[in-house]
């Protein structure tokens, strides 16, 4: 990064803004009562962890408008980590998800609470889905406070609206597609929503529209963000299934214990003869044999009929031409270096 920042001391700035403003909120809340603990030290824990790539997209979509570097755009880019943060609770909470970053995701935290509790599973998920909406508004708080004009402000709030509803109606997607028939196309349009847009097109289209970007500027951003939002997510989805569980913090057979329409499943339901989509239906629907070793076959199927090849294939174009993208903008020599260092960062990792 410009301005002696590398990708870590960059990170480690996020981690002090987001530190000092939950910090600050949690106190609030014990201020309201002691009972309440739990759930302000939620808080604090619940946005700890994170590679901060959204913050950093938000920042050099600011950087690549040719805006100096701001303390106040980089509070303002930390919202977006609060926007992950929420998102992640409620995803959590939808597909019963028991770890996240090797530890037990909100809702199972809250279900470990000492003490006698009416309905004590219904109050954990109750307890998650409210954390997750104060994540939510937090964000909106953080990006209002971050010391960036008024005017500056405004120009971010089209793209707010659109953020929230894209990522509800991806969520939405997802739910409403899991168990139907697999295809590649719909788990795109699914990942597309629920992830890619957040984490890499929104953010850097925040930062360039905090900026005053122009419209050919923002247009280009987006060629690039769309894409590698893809890449990333589906590089997450091979890192689930396929990567090592003490660096991915996550339960390694999550997404075919719910039966997410990942593009996975899709592409082994579409290599699949009649014999192995009766195996993949049966077990992913529940009829068939239960258990991690049914989940194991088919996993393993996956591998033998080439779909995780065909999704690093998939990455690997999309990260080509997020990075192509660049070279048709006109910009400083810092973004572009940042933005072709943080596409690989983001679609060429382990965890």
């Amino acid at each position: 990064m410009s301005d002696d920042r590398t990708p870590e001391a960059f990170k480690d700035r996020t981690d002090t803004v987001l530190a000092g403003f939950l910090d600050a909120e949690a106190a609030e809340l014990l201020a309201v009562d002691d009972a309440l603990a739990p759930l302000a030290e939620a808080l604090r824990t619940t946005a700890r962890h994170g590679k901060r790539l959204r913050a950093a997209f938000c920042y050099w979509g600011w950087r690549a408008a040719r805006q100096p570097d701001s303390d106040a755009l980089v509070r303002a880019a930390a919202a977006m980590e609060l926007v992950h943060a929420a998102a992640v609770v409620h995803d959590d909470l939808i597909d019963d998800s028991p770890l996240r970053h090797g530890r037990p995701t909100a809702h199972r935290a809250f279900a470990a609470l000492p003490g006698p509790r009416h309905r004590p599973r219904a109050a954990a998920r109750g307890l998650a889905l409210l954390l997750g909406d104060h994540l939510m508004a937090l964000a909106g708080r953080l990006y209002t406070e971050s010391g960036l004009p008024a005017a500056y402000l405004s120009r971010g709030r089209p793209l707010w609206a659109a953020l929230a509803r894209e990522l509800v109606a991806g969520e939405a997607l997802e739910i409403l597609h899991t168990g139907g028939l697999p295809d590649t196309g719909t788990s795109l349009k699914v990942i597309r929503y629920k992830t890619a847009k957040y984490t890499v097109e929104h953010p850097l289209l925040l930062g360039a529209l905090l900026a005053g970007a122009p419209t050919a500027l923002r247009e280009g951003l987006s060629r690039y963000g769309l894409p590698l939002g893809e890449a990333f997510q589906l590089r997450d989805d091979l890192l689930g299934l396929f990567g090592d569980p003490a660096r991915t913090g996550k339960a390694p057979l999550d997404d075919l214990r719910t039966g997410r329409p990942t593009v996975l499943l899709a592409e082994t339901w579409h290599a699949a003869d009649p014999a192995r989509r009766e195996l993949l239906r049966r077990t992913l629907a529940g009829d068939g044999p239960a258990g991690e070793d049914a989940l194991r076959e088919v996993r393993a199927l996956m591998d033998e009929l080439g779909a995780p090849a065909r999704v690093e294939r998939m990455i690997a174009g999309r990260v080509e031409e997020a990075v192509r993208s660049l070279d048709e903008l006109d910009l400083p020599a810092a973004a572009h270096g940042a933005l072709t260092d943080l596409a690989h960062r983001a679609a060429v990792r382990h965890h």
